[in-house]
């Protein structure tokens, strides 16, 4: 069972991502589920609020890197299965709230950005880690982490590949919240009760305004992400990133 989908109260849905084992890295059972449950929490009028966290250790450690070799284009895949949880959380009527319990790495830190909320564990980080493999950000997180951190700020984060602590995630409005770790999924959860105690309609259509400003353009440049995507993952360097990810050594890049 790759989801726990659990009812809190009347009108919170929790879903919980359940690879603790892989720090919850969404291999292809787990992205099916995922956007399925999100379609579930969406589609059910009694849910007012949404709380996405992971068990375990973990949050989201981003895509599962021995998925790499799986049928498909990193292209297609990106734009049908990664794309089909994204785009719930982004225009369900419902606001979501990620509760980063460990490290967000990868599309893993894309996910807890594109939450509308977040409260994050003092012990975790977020990081934007393609480029230790030859890869490239996706998901939206280039115009994600552009929107919150300015150019110059991002692509370096994006480059370098540098944690990003609670601390300086708060810092920096990458988060709202920054509390214990063993506080993380009950704050969230709490928090979406004082939510669920508002309107839902006046909240369904502030989310839609505020999300209306981006949207469009965050769905362009997503489906941009995953065409440099397929590129980068037809290189050798890439290749060479995942063997050594996979072998846990330091990878050997040759700009090929």
């Amino acid at each position: 069972m790759t989801i726990k989908y659990e009812k809190k109260g009347e009108r919170i849905a929790l879903i919980t991502l359940n690879r603790p084992e892989a720090l919850n890295a969404l291999d292809g059972a787990l992205r099916k589920d995922f956007a399925d449950a999100l379609r579930k929490a969406s589609g059910d009028k009694e849910i007012w609020a949404i709380v996405v966290t992971g068990e375990g250790r973990g949050f989201c450690a981003g895509g599962d890197i021995r998925d790499f070799a799986a049928e498909g284009t990193a292209e297609d895949k990106l734009n049908v299965e990664y794309s089909a949880s994204l785009t719930v959380i982004r225009t369900c009527e419902k606001p979501v709230i990620a509760a980063v319990n460990g490290p967000a790495a990868g599309i893993g830190m894309t996910l807890a950005l594109s939450c509308d909320l977040s409260v994050m564990s003092e012990e975790a980080y977020m990081m934007c880690a393609f480029s230790n493999i030859g890869m490239v950000p996706d998901g939206g997180l280039s115009l994600l982490m552009t929107q919150y951190l300015g150019y110059v700020r991002a692509f370096q984060l994006a480059i370098e590949a540098e944690k990003i602590d609670a601390a300086r995630a708060l810092e920096w409005g990458l988060v709202n919240r920054v509390v214990p770790a063993t506080d993380v999924v009950t704050n969230a959860i709490s928090w979406a009760e004082t939510i669920v105690e508002r309107a839902p309609i006046a909240i369904a259509l502030t989310k839609r305004a505020f999300r209306n400003a981006s949207q469009e353009r965050v769905m362009n440049i997503s489906a941009f992400e995953a065409y440099l995507q397929s590129v980068a993952s037809r290189t050798e360097d890439c290749r060479e990133g995942a063997f050594a990810k996979l072998q846990k050594r330091k990878p050997i890049f040759k700009g090929q």
